[in-house]
């Protein structure tokens, strides 16, 4: 069963990193990269105490709360009564549901109408994305909702019933699936990150109110309740214990402010204050100055800020967000400094010493081949031209992305000669004599560029000197994106073109439909569209040109009694893709998931699958390139395939190539192709002939806005077979028809022993 479903993409690091074959190197990341030894200290102003508070504060704090916390495990014993019928057990939908697995934070943001398209829209816009969930609270909406915000009306705008409905709300609706929840006002500015980070240092276990903690007024008690304008954070298990109360707690205690409302009724029915450390954790908040420049602040209190309060307007929570990613940007690459240094320092101790350290460091070494098949190409460029083409040739003009990316690595090692040299030295860029680059999956893309350049001195003088820079971009750490969730119990229906020349593979395509969807009871529905020609059309009451399969269809639908195959008859002299799937379309409901097959598709449980999971309602189409058997006349020529290799190929992949250049297998929704052909709609008024010049896979590409996944399908094998070009098609699908016919010949090799065998006849 599938729990859930994840992309995981590896993202290149946009900070480039570049040495000299001088000996000594450079980092484009900011940090100089260290040799030898060092008086660096470790401890820093952001470092220190960034989140963590003093030891004797810690234990002392330990020492109050370890008799409250039970770290014990509960065993539940199982007891199978053998009186009782066997109960069929349901599995959860995720994993971490069935653990009991919750998300750590979810964060509240209590607005207004007046402010909710202004200062609510800043912090969605800033720090939003970065939390697992983020609801802004209002007591009244507004007429205009502001794009991609979840907004709770609560119906009233009277502050202590806002903060009462919003507690109430997410015990309701999320009390079980979150450890914390972070309430804070729209005029807040939050660190994302660190508070992400702080809750994942405290014990979700304990009832815990933390934040800023203000004294009520008249100030005579010890308790203390927190500071709305600073943010605080509530425990789950706090938030259950309170849900009782909330009704006795709006009734009888009067107040103005929520969250003094709000940390009353915690103190007078559960007992506890707002504190500002515990667990070692302190909540650091700072208070932004009513004239403050968030551009010159630079004390420490702000440094390590979670919270700044207050915010007077949405313009200066935009500077607030861009000053504090400044700032961890800085700590970044201090930290990166500080790892380098000890990474260097610790080279000693280990057997390879000082020479086992690979350049950059910190980064993996590249990648070693064990093989000549397994050397990484150098790709040679200059500023004008590329001698690695798509199409093979030897030389194209260097366009595009691959334009822009040799301009900012030119432009980068400049940039950085010139911070390091400068002032005794100033280098300008001549021009670029080579140029090499490659990717190594192990580190990322690496660079080694030989440059012409024009050197200045401090008195004036110049001279023009070649040097060689090596430049490495990283690959950064991998990125799990969510996605969609989606099940492999989902109906798929298949559909087959069948034309008059496609006949004699039908009957391969239905044993094998037959035995892996029938006999093992998938779900799965086989539609056929007959596409006759205008001629065979007239003579079809007298002579019917697929009456052989539709006999076929008959049998397999007399020995699976419960199985019915349709079919529909189309009249066309250019059977358009496009136009079939829009006679298709009609005729099935919009959830339908379409599996768009050829009569040389080996369908199989694997592939339907993996159609299931990659075509995602509203979200993604999925296009495989399926695996194309070599021609056995050139594979085998004379010879006839041995037993061993047939078996062989039953299990793996047989000789053959993914043929990139077919796209007629396809899996979508029928709702996101409806919606692409309603898009295309306009453009077809102004050219009737565009459906002829398009497939499905140019539709999806150019009106759908849905993630086109293409990728090779090893599950979706196909023997060979010669396919008829139709020269009334587009160039473009004429053209990949062609090359696809060409290239599944046989491979390079196969094909020059052919000529050489034939080469050698000749001569005799």
């Amino acid at each position: 069963m599938r729990l859930s479903s994840f992309l995981a993409v590896f993202r290149p690091a946009l900070p480039l990193i570049l040495g000299l074959s001088l000996g000594c190197s450079l980092s484009l990341l900011m940090v100089s990269w260290t040799q030898g030894d060092t008086d660096y200290s470790c401890g820093d102003e952001l470092g220190n105490g960034r989140l963590f508070m003093g030891r004797a504060d810690a234990q002392r704090d330990s020492r109050d709360e370890a008799a409250d916390e039970d770290v014990q495990p509960r065993i539940v014993p199982y007891h199978k009564d053998p009186n009782k019928p066997h109960k069929k057990v349901l599995r959860t939908r995720y994993i971490h549901t069935e653990l009991g697995i919750r998300e750590r934070l979810l964060v509240g943001v209590l607005t207004s109408r007046a402010t909710l398209n202004t200062l609510a829209v800043a912090v969605n816009r800033t720090v939003a994305h970065r939390f697992h969930r983020t609801f802004f609270f209002t007591g009244l909406r507004s007429p205009k909702v502001p794009h991609g915000m979840t907004v709770v009306a609560h119906g009233d705008d009277r502050p202590v019933w806002l903060m009462y409905e919003t507690v109430r709300h997410l015990h309701q609706h999320y009390g079980s699936d979150y450890d914390w929840f972070l309430l804070a006002q729209d005029d807040t500015y939050m660190q994302a990150d660190r508070l992400s980070e702080l809750v994942g240092h405290l014990s979700a276990g304990q009832d815990l109110y933390m934040g800023r903690a203000e004294e009520f007024i008249g100030g005579e008690e010890k308790a203390r309740y927190c500071h709305g304008g600073y943010g605080y954070l509530l425990s789950r298990s706090l938030l259950a214990r309170l849900q009782p109360h909330l009704d006795t707690c709006r009734n009888d205690i009067l107040s103005v402010r929520p969250d003094e409302w709000l940390g009353r009724c915690i103190i007078d029915y559960l007992g506890l204050s707002c504190v500002e450390v515990h667990q070692e954790m302190t909540y650091r908040y700072f208070e932004l100055g009513k004239n403050a420049d968030p551009e010159r602040e630079d004390s420490i209190p702000f440094k390590n800020a979670f919270t700044v309060h207050p915010i007077s307007e949405p313009n200066l929570m935009y500077r607030l967000h861009k000053r504090f990613s400044q700032i961890e940007l800085e700590w970044t690459y201090l930290q990166i400094q500080q790892l380098q240094v000890q990474i260097n320092n610790l080279s000693d101790l280990t057997p390879e010493g000082k020479a086992g350290v690979t350049w950059p460091i910190g980064i993996n070494p590249p990648f070693k081949p064990r093989s000549r098949f397994e050397v990484i190409n150098w790709e040679y460029f200059t500023e004008e031209h590329i001698y690695s083409c798509i199409d093979s040739s030897p030389k194209c003009e260097m366009r595009g992305a691959d334009r822009a990316d040799v301009n900012a690595v030119l432009e980068i090692a400049v940039g950085r000669l010139n911070e390091r040299y400068q002032p005794q030295l100033r280098f300008r860029k001549r021009r670029l004599l080579n140029g090499y680059r490659r990717f190594d999956p192990t580190r990322g893309m690496e660079y080694m560029l030989d440059l012409a350049l024009e050197v200045y001195t401090q008195k004036g003088h110049s001279q023009v000197i070649a040097k060689r820079v090596n430049l490495l971009r990283p690959l950064s750490a991998v990125e799990i994106i969510p996605m969609p969730y989606v099940t492999e119990a989902t109906r798929v229906q298949v559909i087959l073109p069948v034309t008059a020349q496609d006949q004699d593979y039908v009957g391969n395509f239905l044993d094998m439909y037959v035995m892996n969807t029938l006999d093992t009871h998938d779900n799965v529905l086989l539609t056929f569209l007959f596409i006759y020609d205008p001629f065979d059309a007239q003579r079809v009451s007298q002579t019917d040109v697929f009456a052989g399969i539709k006999a076929m269809i008959g049998e397999v639908e007399k020995r699976y009694g419960d199985v019915k195959i349709p079919w529909i008859s189309v009249k066309t002299e250019v059977p358009s893709q496009v136009k079939l799937m829009d006679i298709i379309s009609k005729k099935h409901p919009v959830d339908t998931l379409f599996f768009l097959a050829g009569v040389w598709t080996e369908v199989n449980a694997d592939f339907l699958n993996r159609c299931r999971m990659n075509a995602i309602s509203n979200w993604q189409v999925f296009f495989p390139i399926h695996f194309q058997e070599y021609s056995p006349a050139v594979m085998y020529r004379d010879q006839q395939p041995s037993a061993a290799s047939s078996s062989f190929a039953s299990e793996s992949l047989r000789d053959g190539h993914f043929d990139r250049h077919v796209f007629d297998e396809a899996c979508f929704y029928n709702a996101d192709y409806m919606t692409a052909r309603t898009k295309m709609a306009a453009d077809i008024l102004d050219n009737e002939e565009l459906l002829e010049s398009m497939d499905v896979y140019d539709i999806f590409v150019r009106y759908s806005g849905l993630h086109v996944f293409r990728a090779v399908e090893p599950a979706l094998i196909q023997k060979y077979v010669r396919r008829a070009c139709n020269p009334r098609f587009s160039e473009d699908i004429y053209h990949r028809c062609v090359l696809s016919n060409l290239e599944g010949l046989g491979s390079r090799s196969h094909l020059a022993m052919a000529l050489f065998e034939q080469e050698q006849a000749n001569s005799t």
